[in-house]
């Protein structure tokens, strides 16, 4: 694990591992005194490099895995350069942590932001669940009332061609169309009348036709 100054001027502590194979003995028992704490310290110079290019903030939560793949591709090119005989396999940050002194800060931070996208997501979820309901409703309100417009609008037509209709017996022969229209009149009115009392159309007033002593 190593302090490391980022590219905002903040630092980090970073701890990672490499994994490499011996590709030449040769070269990895001669070529240095000592292959292993070499290695060591060309991943830590790459390390820096590429931590020193990006902010705390990358550092810490996006970055990682750019940084893990920019840093290895430096590591393998100074190994080949020194001809240590080795092949860099993987280079894998294992924990990356702001400077203790601030740590609970950035933990809040980072708190904050999972918190901001959990209610992001939960705002989201809802919008997805209430609008297409709310626009399914509103699409059967609006086919219902196109569909008592046209109703209506039908109906009046109808309305409009009878009267037309009726309009043009009436205008060939007028007061057989009246007498028509006031039996059928009478014809839908009757029925629904619990009593009917017919008058004679001689009789000056009602007295005569109403039995007083029942």
């Amino acid at each position: 694990e190593r302090d490391m100054i980022t590219g905002d001027l903040n630092t980090a502590q970073v701890e990672w591992i490499v994994q490499y194979t011996i590709t030449s003995p040769s070269d990895f028992l001669f070529n240095l005194r000592d292959p292993a704490p070499t290695i060591r310290d060309l991943s830590e110079s790459a390390m820096r490099e590429v931590i020193g290019d990006r902010t705390v903030d990358e550092v810490l939560t996006i970055g990682r895995s750019g940084i893990e793949v920019e840093a290895l591709a430096k590591l393998r090119e100074m190994i080949e350069l020194m001809q240590l005989g080795v092949s860099a396999d993987q280079l894998q940050l294992m924990a990356v942590h702001p400077p203790r002194p601030v740590q609970r800060s950035f933990e809040e931070v980072n708190q904050a932001q999972q918190d901001r996208e959990t209610l992001v997501n939960q705002a989201n979820g809802e919008y997805n669940r209430v609008i297409p309901k709310a626009r399914g409703e509103a699409d059967q309100r609006i086919s219902a009332a196109e569909g008592y417009a046209l109703r209506r609008v039908n109906e009046a037509k109808g309305d409009v061609a009878r009267f037309e209709e009726l309009l043009a017996e009436y205008r060939k022969a007028p007061e057989i169309t009246r007498q028509r229209l006031y039996l059928e009149s009478m014809a839908e009115v009757l029925p629904k009348l619990k009593s009917k009392i017919i008058l004679d159309e001689d009789a000056k007033q009602l007295l005569p036709l109403l039995n007083l002593g029942q």
